[in-house]
């Protein structure tokens, strides 16, 4: 099914990929940094022949981010005897791109921003924002989200959620999650005006955007209806498939603006295609060139769904306008 998705997802972008899903049943939580370096390496012997910058090229995604792929790809090079840009999401020694770290989450944003513009008439400046997660997707998230004048009250990990009403201090969950590799409880530690709710709980609070970004299917019908009672303005998917089918029919059918993952967090794999086409043409963009093609691609992602609908009605629906130009897209290339 994540295969499936990822198919449209890349599709959508206007890059030449196809699409796929693997990964692996190890679980990094509470392993040591040896024992995370030796699954990767062991996972990548097995993985060597199959992949290649013309064959298959994997990128991170949940649990795996530039310290597992730097361990992948030096595997990779000594395996292979190749240096051709295998993998995405590498350290820029390694050939990545910049912002690569930051694409889902500034992607995610840059689309939002253009349904809110396009929808709402509106901008970030002000808006109060719910981020589930806070791993890399998140993070970057809320960064550009208060980049673009956003107000993020809330951020999570599988133990709890906190709530700021100040605006989340996102250096203090860096620390707490990248250096300390800790729980977001401690947040509460330095910032006693914060408060802490179970996980799920992220979403009873009051926002004008929420932007689940930790896993499939984190919201619930129940979710999208305290989403609704509190009047929020949009749901944008930073995860695959964040909102149950039932919670994606409530949000809909309450006029809710609800963008999907393959659409709304393709910025991570646009960025994926920019490191590819970097890496062929042995070349390196500035992070301002990546920046803006990043932009323009969200935009247009964006723009190609809502330019299929017929009716106002239409246009609202942006889960069958998306997988419509995403079906034309694979449909056009099939036909070459």
């Amino acid at each position: 099914m994540l295969a499936f998705e990822q198919t449209f997802k890349n599709a959508l972008t206007g890059l030449a990929m196809g699409g796929g899903k693997g990964g692996s049943d190890f679980d990094p939580k509470g392993k040591s940094e040896k024992e995370v370096e030796r699954f990767c390496r062991a996972f990548m012997d097995q993985l060597y022949p199959y992949i290649g910058i013309d064959t298959d090229v994997p990128a991170g995604d949940i649990g795996v981010s530039g310290r597992e792929i730097t361990y992948m790809y030096d595997e990779y090079k000594k395996k292979s005897h190749k240096d051709d840009g295998a993998l995405t999401g590498k350290s820029l020694a390694d050939g990545g791109s910049l912002l690569r770290p930051e694409a889902t989450g500034y992607g995610l944003c840059y689309y939002a921003e253009a349904l809110f513009k396009d929808r709402y008439q509106t901008t970030f400046a002000g808006k109060k924002v719910l981020i589930s997660g806070s791993g890399n997707v998140a993070t970057f998230a809320c960064e550009k989200a208060q980049q673009l004048g956003a107000i993020v009250l809330a951020m999570s990990d599988s133990s709890s959620c906190i709530y700021d009403p100040h605006g989340i201090d996102l250096a203090a969950v860096r620390a707490i999650k990248e250096v300390k590799r800790a729980r977001i409880h401690d947040y509460l530690l330095s910032h006693p005006d914060a408060k802490e709710l179970p996980s799920e709980a992220i979403w009873s609070i009051k926002a004008d955007l929420a932007l689940p970004s930790a896993t499939q299917f984190e919201i619930k019908e129940k979710d999208a209806k305290l989403l609704i009672q509190n009047g929020c303005l949009a749901v944008c998917e930073g995860s695959n498939m964040s909102a149950e089918a039932k919670a994606v029919q409530t949000l809909m059918k309450a006029n809710v603006a609800y963008a999907p993952g393959k659409a709304a967090n393709a910025g991570g794999v646009t960025v994926s295609g920019f490191e590819m086409i970097q890496n062929r043409a042995k070349t390196h963009w500035s992070r301002e060139e990546v920046d803006s093609k990043l932009k323009a691609t969200m935009e247009n992602i964006y723009a190609q769904a809502i330019a299929l609908a017929t009716t106002p009605e239409e246009k609202k629906n942006l889960v069958t306008l998306t997988n419509e130009a995403a079906f034309l897209r694979v449909m056009n290339a099939l036909k070459k």
